[in-house]
């Protein structure tokens, strides 16, 4: 009769604490499909080697925003990026966006770079200034051969 009492209680400690860890994850993580104060961005890209839906948008190293989508236009065959932003974040309409890394086995994520324009990008807006992300295997390559192709 000891064993399965202690059996129990030793059952619902585990219980409490998986449920203080979900309370935890849901309040405090990043879970739920993201804010809902969110605007969309778009930018078209001519590579986006390592994004995917959900990567980061940064802005001065702080996530702002996630990608939400990437759909490939058979016209132009560039990769066109829709990102939804914070609200707060009011962006200039010479912005530019740069698909960056976090090092040499990092993980890749989406970077704003502000620019010094008066006027605003409008929510829905498009950034024509973009610069796509670098193959770390051509890299290498024109390492290898002496930067020849």
């Amino acid at each position: 009769m000891a064993e399965s009492t202690t059996e129990v209680l030793t059952g619902a400690v585990v219980l409490v604490a998986a449920g203080g860890f979900l309370f935890y994850a849901t309040q405090f993580g990043d879970f739920g499909g993201g804010r809902a104060d969110t605007y969309e961005l778009s930018a078209s890209f001519r590579s986006v080697e390592g994004v995917g839906v959900g990567t980061d948008v940064r802005l001065g190293g702080v996530k702002v925003g996630t990608v939400t989508s990437l759909d490939l236009n058979p016209e132009t065959f560039l990769a066109e990026t829709t990102f939804a932003i914070e609200d707060e974040i009011v962006l200039p309409d010479d912005t530019a966006v740069i698909i960056a890394s976090e090092g040499l086995l990092g993980g890749t994520f989406v970077e704003l770079l502000p620019g010094g324009s008066p006027f605003n990008i409008e929510p829905g807006g498009e950034i024509i200034d973009t610069q796509s992300s670098i193959s770390l295997v051509q890299l290498l390559l024109r390492f290898a051969t002496g930067g020849e192709e």
